[in-house]
């Protein structure tokens, strides 16, 4: 017999119609979000679960999920919603889908900064509500990202498509990261946080939501940014402090930002809303329809892997 896959959301129909020939596939016809309660029933009897990040799979969901279930594969890259001590403490695999994703969500990352530096919410707000009178000299001034100072926060597999991005646009990339990378020599090492900010006229925020890096974009790091930086967030929302990162919008500390993402996403700090130098996009990192059936394949392979008594490629636990 077939195994039995949880699908806990609407996946593209490719990756739906390849999951359902190695499957028997409980899949999520309304979309619906699960909490704890849904997904522990719906998970009753089934041997893996393709999850999503929307899922919250901390310890507590865990440590209850039913005995049959021996790997979640995470359609995403990043694994915060995952409990991954937890997991290995009951021998569930985990798995994630790397590299699939790093061209657009890096993609994403320089439209967050054209968009911040050229004020391009303002800008779209003037044509839509009718209130632009006419072209003048010096209307709607932005920055250009030429000869500035790229600070990237993280320089793994995006981080790095980021700054191949930004040199076409003639910015100099600096950059923190737990360690050197080779292939960056053109690019300025830093090894603290607060030397790469200091060196920063633009900051791209690429790490991994850790318990060292949450919250580590707060009012003591801006404040070591030079006055008039802009900052733009293509990882996790938590990264940031929203109080910290509004204040300095607020004060013109910053000029401008640029975010994909946030805490307590989509109910988002309705603050952000208010703010004209603020340029803000849905989570759409991933979201074009290559990459999300890739990210769908990559997780169906791991599946595939592990069903066929194969190490999964991307097992993180």
């Amino acid at each position: 017999m077939a195994p039995k896959l949880l699908i806990t959301r609407k996946l593209p129909n490719d990756v739906e119609a390849r999951a359902a020939v190695s499957f028997d596939v409980c899949p999520n016809l309304t979309d619906g979000l699960m909490d704890q309660s849904a997904l522990l029933a719906r998970a009753e009897g089934v041997d893996g679960i393709l999850a999503t990040v929307t899922d919250r799979l901390d310890a507590s969901t865990i440590a209850t999920l039913p005995a049959s279930v021996k790997i979640i594969a995470s359609f995403s890259v990043g694994t915060d919603h995952i409990d991954l001590e937890a997991a290995r403490a009951r021998g569930i695999i985990v798995t994630n889908t790397p590299d699939v994703l790093t061209d657009a969500t890096a993609d994403i990352a320089l439209l967050l900064l054209l968009g911040a530096a050229r004020g391009a919410a303002s800008g779209m707000a003037a044509i839509r509500d009718n209130t632009w009178a006419n072209w003048a000299p010096t209307g709607m001034l932005g920055i250009s990202l030429t000869g500035k100072r790229l600070g990237i926060y993280g320089m793994g597999r995006i981080g790095q498509a980021v700054a191949a991005r930004a040199r076409a646009f003639g910015m100099l990339i600096h950059y923190h990261n737990r360690h050197a990378v080779k292939g960056q020599e053109d690019a300025t090492f830093h090894q603290t946080l607060a030397s790469l900010l200091a060196h920063s006229d633009f900051l791209s925020i690429n790490c991994a939501s850790t318990a060292q890096t949450r919250g580590s974009i707060n009012a003591q790091t801006l404040a070591a940014l030079p006055h008039g930086a802009i900052v733009v967030n293509t990882a996790r929302g938590d990264i940031v402090n929203d109080d910290a990162l509004i204040a300095s919008l607020t004060t013109g500390h910053l000029a401008a930002v640029g975010l994909d993402v946030f805490n307590n996403e989509p109910n988002i700090d309705p603050r952000y809303r208010t703010l004209p130098n603020a340029f803000l996009l849905p989570h759409l990192g991933s979201a074009t329809q290559e990459t999300r059936n890739a990210m769908g394949f990559r997780a169906l392979d791991n599946l595939d892997d592990y069903f066929a008594g194969r190490v999964p490629r991307d097992r993180v636990a």
